[in-house]
Formats: C-alpha cells, sequence, structure tokens
C-alpha cells in the first residue's frame, strides 16, 4: 500500500484528485512561494524600501527561475522549513549578488509559506466549486424528475413513512447549497496574506510595515488580515472545517446509496458498479465505499488539525510540522469525496418499481401513522393509537396486510386513500422542486 492512495498510480481512479491533487506537489509550493518572493519585493521597490531596480529584477526572477525540490532537501531537514533553502538557492540561481541582496526582505520562513499556501488553497476552492455546482446541478435535475416518485423513509433502518425519492435527493442537496453560499465569506475570512517578520511584531519590514503588507496582498488578490495570524490559525480551521462538512454531507450521500443498492433492495442504480474477483454475480457499490472512506478521513484528520492547531508562544514547529501533516490529506480526501459524489450524482438513477414494491412488502405498515390520523376524526387520537397499534401486533403475528385488516375492523370507513403514497408524502414533493429551482440557480 502506498504512503497515500492520492499520489498512488495503483488507486489514482479509486481516490481521484484532479487538479487539485497537483497543488499539493513540491514542486506547487515551491513556485508558490517564489510567486510570494517577487510579489514581496514588487510591493516593496514600489514603497521604496528596497530599490525599484532590484524588485523588477527580483520579480522578473520569481517567474523564471527553476529550482529542484530534491535540491533543497537537506537545508529543509536540517532547519525545519524549507524557506531559508529556496531563498539561498534562489540567490545563487539569480546570479546578480547587487539584487539577491534584498530578497526576502523583513519577511519570515512563516510568511511565505502560509502565503503561498493560501495561493494554493484558493486555486483549490475554485476547483473545488466548480465540482460542487455540477453536482448540486445535477442532484436538482434528479430532484425535479422524482418528485412525486413515492419510496420508503427510513429512521433506525425501518420503514417509518412515505417520502419521494426526490426529497431524498433534495436531502442530500441541500447541505451541499449551504456550502457553496458560503464560500464567499470563507474566502474573506480564509484567504489571507501573512507578513509579519521574525517574532510577528513586523520589526524588520520598518515603518512601511502595514502598507507592504497590504500591497503584497492585493498583488496576490489575497486578503490583508491586518495583524499577524502566525500562532492564529483559525483561517485554517475555518477552511478545514468547510472542507470537513462538505465531505460528511457527501459521506451521507454514499452511505444512503449503499443501503438503497443493497441485495433485496435494489432501488438505485448507481450507473457503475465493481465486479469480485470471485462471485460473478456481485455489483459492489465502489464509488459510495470509497467517499464514505474518505469522508471518514476527513471528520479523523479535523480532530487532529484541531490540536495543531494549539500553538506555543510565537511558533510552534511540533504544531506547524502537525498542519503540515494533515492538511494536505484533508484537502485531497474532501476532493475525492466530491469527484465520486459529482459523477455518481450524474450516472444514479432510482427504480419506481422496486421502492413501491419494498413499500407494499411491509405489508403496508409504513401507513400505520397516516391510518392512526385517519381514525382520529372519529374517536379519541389516544384510542386511535392503542387501536392502531394493536393491528399492527396482528399484522405481525398472522402476516396479513395492514389495509385488509383495517377494512375488517372499520367497514363502515372508506380508508382507501390512506394506503395511497402519493397521498401520504406530505411536503416531500415540494421540498424536492424547491431543491431543484435552487439548484437550476447555481
Amino acid at each position: 500500500m502506498a504512503a497515500s492512495v492520492f499520489d498512488s498510480p495503483l488507486h489514482a481512479r479509486l481516490f481521484p484528485t484532479g487538479e487539485v491533487g497537483r497543488l499539493f506537489t513540491d514542486s506547487a509550493e515551491i513556485r508558490a512561494m517564489l510567486l510570494v518572493e517577487g510579489a514581496l519585493a514588487k510591493a516593496q521597490g514600489a514603497l521604496g524600501v528596497i530599490p525599484e531596480t532590484a524588485a523588477a529584477f527580483l520579480h522578473r526572477a520569481a517567474m523564471e527561475v527553476q529550482i529542484d525540490p530534491a535540491g533543497l532537501a537537506k537545508a529543509t531537514g536540517e532547519n525545519g522549513v524549507s524557506v531559508p533553502g529556496l531563498v539561498a538557492a534562489f540567490r545563487s540561481a539569480m546570479d546578480a549578488p547587487e539584487h539577491a541582496q534584498y530578497v526576502h526582505w523583513g519577511a519570515t520562513s512563516q510568511d511565505i509559506i502560509d502565503t503561498a499556501l493560501m495561493l494554493r488553497l484558493r486555486q483549490m476552492l475554485a476547483l473545488q466549486e466548480e465540482t460542487l455546482k455540477a453536482t448540486v446541478k445535477a442532484l436538482g435535475h434528479l430532484a425535479a424528475n422524482h418528485a412525486t416518485t413515492p419510496m420508503a423513509a427510513r429512521t433506525y433502518g425501518q420503514h417509518a413513512t412515505p417520502t419521494s425519492f426526490g426529497a431524498t435527493v433534495a436531502h442530500w442537496g441541500a447541505p451541499l447549497l449551504d456550502l457553496l453560499a458560503e464560500l464567499p465569506a470563507l474566502r474573506q475570512s480564509c484567504l489571507w496574506v501573512s507578513l509579519s517578520g521574525a517574532a510577528g511584531t513586523s520589526a524588520a519590514l520598518g515603518p512601511k510595515a502595514a502598507e507592504t503588507r497590504a500591497a503584497l496582498a492585493q498583488a496576490l488578490s489575497l486578503h490583508d488580515p491586518q495583524r499577524s495570524w502566525h500562532s492564529d490559525r483559525a483561517p485554517i480551521l475555518r477552511l478545514a472545517g468547510w472542507q470537513t462538512r462538505l465531505a460528511a454531507a457527501l459521506g451521507k450521500m454514499a452511505e444512503d446509496l449503499m443501503i438503497l443498492t443493497q441485495t433485496g433492495l435494489g432501488e438505485v442504480s448507481l450507473g457503475t458498479s465493481g465486479a469480485s474477483s470471485t462471485m460473478p454475480q456481485k455489483q459492489n457499490p465502489v464509488l459510495p465505499s470509497a467517499m464514505a472512506a474518505t469522508a471518514r478521513q476527513v471528520i479523523g484528520l479535523h480532530a487532529t488539525l484541531q490540536g495543531a492547531a494549539l500553538h506555543r508562544m510565537d511558533r510552534d514547529g511540533a504544531a506547524w510540522f502537525t498542519e503540515w501533516l494533515v492538511l494536505p490529506q484533508l484537502c485531497l480526501a474532501t476532493t475525492a469525496t466530491l469527484i465520486h459524489g459529482r459523477s455518481l450524482s450524474q450516472t444514479l438513477t432510482p427504480n419506481p418499481a422496486a421502492m413501491l414494491a419494498t413499500m407494499t412488502d411491509g405489508q403496508d405498515l409504513i401507513h400505520a401513522e397516516a391510518l392512526t390520523f385517519a381514525l382520529a376524526q372519529h374517536m379519541p387520537r389516544p384510542e386511535a393509537q392503542v387501536a392502531i397499534k394493536e393491528l399492527c401486533r396482528q399484522a405481525g403475528e398472522s402476516g396479513a396486510a395492514l389495509p385488509a385488516l383495517a377494512a375488517a375492523a372499520y367497514p363502515d370507513l372508506d380508508l382507501a386513500p390512506v394506503f395511497t403514497p402519493s397521498n401520504q408524502m406530505g411536503q416531500a414533493p415540494a421540498e424536492a422542486r424547491q431543491f431543484a429551482t435552487a439548484a437550476k440557480a447555481v
């Protein structure tokens, strides 16, 4: 088994990360850090903090220089961070000591690493948003088409009352709509530039420290927090929390699909399935299983990341390193969950006949609540509850269907509407249509 399934050629299709996977590589990290160094030099040159000629040279060089990640391994192992080795390699590669002296002016390693991380997380959110919108739209289409397709709602794994497949889909999609709506505020509160110097005091950045930070934020299209956040990992936690809720919402959909496709139900077809190495009859729900697995991984990693937010004093190496170990895996697992969610939302189809058969095969006991309320029009409701509970007991012992038992017990009442699923779905069709309308607008 590979150390990480997300960069494993063997498992790439089972745990796909798409373009997001490329953002969490050594090359992407180094490229992002060089962009930050170049933008910092340009901002400082415009403000007169460093010579403009040096700033222009450094900005251009940062976009042109190629640095091998392997060449930084020794220095990173010794220093605990990659930036000292990166700065040394950058200076050497540009071969212009008169300009090279102004690289990384007044900044600290964490400023560069955290800001570069935000550049990559911004790209990740854009890619995830695109995939999430496609997922929501597909679910909306499904909900609209099956707003009135009856199926059994289940609580504690047992039949509860009738609902519609469209409403079930809407319940999968509604949290995804909420997460999409949160993205503008999330970007504002998470995608921050970091520029506070060695101990967060901006001492080496000089009197124009605040202006430089603001200029750097503008140059990189990030937000200026107007303070140091070296040991305040709230931006990371907010973003990770959003990722975790996204994975959890998709994981719930996956868990439901594993139930609905199981032998004996077959209420949904996934449009794709996996084969067994030895059992020819098997059509395994592979994608929902992978989604549920990665969702669980995200939830566990999120707990670890919260512990990593406890930084001692002004910078904590152990806490920071823990974040490095956890955050990429959390983001990649969320992305894999989302990619499979999009695929399933575009291919799964319900089996209305199987759904209806499931409801009636339960001796129509799913209509017991509706029967109670119908009977309550003719007697006090507590008495009606006792009476219908007795009929359910008789059905369980005799195997008789509830409609037959009810007709025999109350021959003068027209109870047929009670046992018509379309009459008992409540607001389910309306919920499905409401979600479909909202999903169409994203």
